[in-house]
């Protein structure tokens, strides 16, 4: 195997894993609620996905090192596989919480072993000193270019397929079935796998508890990794709090479930872009407020400002009907992943300024948990709020709570870590 040929296998592999993700992410709270769950057990299927998530990311990490890449990432499409082939013919409370467990493990078996089995092939190929960079960049972006491909073709799909062949909601489901059916496929004949060093499952399973002990002594201990923690669960809110209410919202102003699939996957895909565009514009924004790390402080107060009033803006627009409410929607949508990814980067950016390289996974592993944290309780509390009080309450509350989160950036301690080595780039979303 070749360099071009292995980096050709890992873009393909990158695209298929959350290609069937975004095909199911535009119709699957307008499934469940078209099938007859409430809003608060909508909510609690969600948080069983990232309980499962967030409980088996550090254990099945090391699984890799163990059975092997391939091996986990195949396992990996075969629960997903499972999961969105269950979520398509559920019917029952339990049948979709059934499809949240599956998709939970699909999920934390699928972090990871891509990127290493690229870098251990590469590093088989051309040695140790392999540059990484451009490789790791383009899976990267296939894995945005499938969340955006999958999130428009499953929202329209609903309006193509016959409702006498299937339930059209459902569609989006099966078809991200049959994405990862090809995802198995390619692994099993086209992933050999690449020679790397063997642990045994008896010393994974010991370290577990040692590193999320070390997780959270790290991120209790040091002031500026406590704020960057519950920033981190803030975030957590605000996206939950749009993923569980936005789709039923845009299915109300597009007239029916279908329409507003489609709405919600464009308006998803102008989130994309528009977390795209923050990512890009943080350091100019951190440059405008000051430049230091005190900038890049007031750069993340910025963002999570203009992230809390695009969410106050969902609530007041929450009254609005027709093509007007569908544009402030759109637009206080994109608004919000700018402030987001501006908060997010330079949250990104003083975190690994913070730690000494020995420490970062584990501090991204934490990181990455309380995001989870931050969705589970939104999931339990603005499922069942959004139905006694309406949706715009549930809204009120999330950008109080980012709102809040702001604080968290004034009088930023200063960084002790041990090292300023640059930092790789990291993704947030809630799963």
């Amino acid at each position: 195997m070749t360099a071009r040929s292995a980096l050709r296998r890992y873009m393909l592999v990158s695209f298929l894993t959350w290609l069937p993700l975004g095909l199911m992410a535009a119709t699957m709270v307008l499934l469940m609620t078209a099938r007859g769950l409430s809003l608060a057990e909508v909510g609690l299927s969600v948080t069983v996905f990232s309980v499962v998530t967030a409980t088996l990311e550090l254990p099945t990490g090391g699984l890799a090192d163990v059975l092997g890449r391939r091996v986990v990432l195949a396992v990996s499409a075969a629960f997903t596989v499972a999961a969105l082939a269950l979520l398509a013919v559920s019917t029952t409370f339990w049948m979709f919480l059934i499809s949240g467990v599956l998709k939970g493990v699909a999920r934390a078996l699928s972090s990871g072993p891509a990127t290493s089995w690229y870098v251990d092939t590469l590093h088989g190929i051309e040695g140790r000193d392999a540059d990484l960079k451009p490789g790791l960049a383009r899976g990267g972006a296939m894995e945005s270019v499938a969340l955006c491909v999958g999130v428009l073709a499953g929202g329209g799909l609903p309006l193509l397929v016959p409702a006498q062949v299937i339930f059209p909601l459902a569609a989006p489901s099966l078809a991200g079935a049959t994405a990862a059916a090809v995802l198995l496929v390619v692994v099993v004949f086209a992933m050999p796998e690449p020679a790397h060093a063997r642990r045994s499952l008896a010393s994974v399973l010991r370290e577990v508890p040692a590193t999320v002990g070390a997780g959270i002594r790290l991120a209790a201990g040091a002031p500026v990794l406590r704020r960057m923690t519950a920033a981190a669960a803030a975030s957590g809110v605000v996206l939950i709090s749009i993923e569980l209410l936005t789709p039923g919202r845009l299915a109300e102003l597009a007239g029916t479930a279908e329409r507003g699939s489609l709405a919600y996957a464009v308006v998803s895909a102008l989130g994309f872009a528009s977390s795209a565009a923050g990512s890009a514009l943080a350091p100019r924004v951190a440059r405008l407020a000051g430049g230091s790390a005190g900038g890049s402080a007031r750069g993340a107060i910025a963002g999570t400002v203009l992230a809390a009033l695009s969410v106050g803006a969902l609530a007041a627009t929450a009254g609005l009907g027709g093509p007007a409410g569908l544009v402030s929607a759109g637009l206080a949508y994109m608004t919000l992943f700018v402030g987001l990814s501006v908060a997010g980067l330079l949250c990104l950016e003083m975190t690994h300024n913070a730690v000494s390289a020995a420490e970062r996974t584990t501090v991204t592993s934490t990181s990455s948990l309380s995001l989870q944290a931050g969705g589970v309780v939104a999931n339990l509390t603005l499922g069942a709020l959004a139905g006694q009080a309406g949706v715009a309450v549930a809204w009120i509350g999330a950008a109080l709570v980012v709102l809040a989160s702001a604080l968290l950036f004034v009088r930023m301690p200063a960084p002790t870590g041990s090292s300023r080595s640059p930092a790789p780039p990291a993704r947030s979303h809630s799963g």
